[in-house]
């Protein structure tokens, strides 16, 4: 698998390991990263509908954060990075706002809601995001958002293999708790 990294990996943490940035991209990396970020919507679906309400509120880890808080992570993640995708293509170089998702996990709506409301954002949402990025050239994958935390300007192609991780991490995460 792409994101393994054999020497930091905590399997309860990072089920597919951390994040590594890929050293090369190429068309063929670029293609299969938009397939899983196509692809997780219903991957998420499919696994959370095999969970009762009780696994739902179940941490993946100790300390970790519940399924429910996951998938609504998932949701507020992915529309942060959509809308940096926009910026990206439209000015040069925007500064990007970003958020305390740890804060954002912790509200009632992400500790509480049923997990359909943003199931069917991830949904519509990751039907655009393909859309969009099907739509790419390469000097539009070439374009960068300026992160004020890093304080480093990150370029799409490196969001698009963050963003393919980042959904089959936590749908990781929800595997920990279904078992599959």
């Amino acid at each position: 698998m792409l994101y393994l990294d054999p020497h930091m990996n905590n399997p309860l943490q990072y089920p597919i390991g951390p994040f590594a940035s890929p050293k090369e991209i190429n068309p063929e990396s670029i293609h299969e990263w938009i397939t899983n970020i196509e692809a997780f919507p219903a991957m998420l679906k499919m696994e959370i509908q095999k969970l009762s309400e009780a696994q739902l509120d179940t941490a993946y880890r100790p300390g970790g954060w519940s399924v429910r808080q996951v998938v609504h992570h998932c949701a507020d993640s992915h529309m942060n990075s959509f809308i940096r995708f926009k910026l990206a293509l439209t000015e040069e170089n925007p500064t990007i706002k970003p958020y305390f998702e740890g804060l954002w996990a912790e509200m009632s709506d992400a500790k509480t809601l049923p997990v359909v409301s943003s199931l069917a954002i991830l949904e519509g949402l990751h039907v655009r995001w393909v859309a969009l990025l099907r739509g790419m050239d390469s000097e539009d994958f070439a374009r960068t958002f300026f992160h004020p935390e890093s304080q480093k300007s990150v370029r799409l192609d490196k969001t698009i293999a963050l963003y393919s991780w980042h959904g089959l991490h936590h749908l990781g995460h929800v595997k920990l708790v279904s078992g599959h």
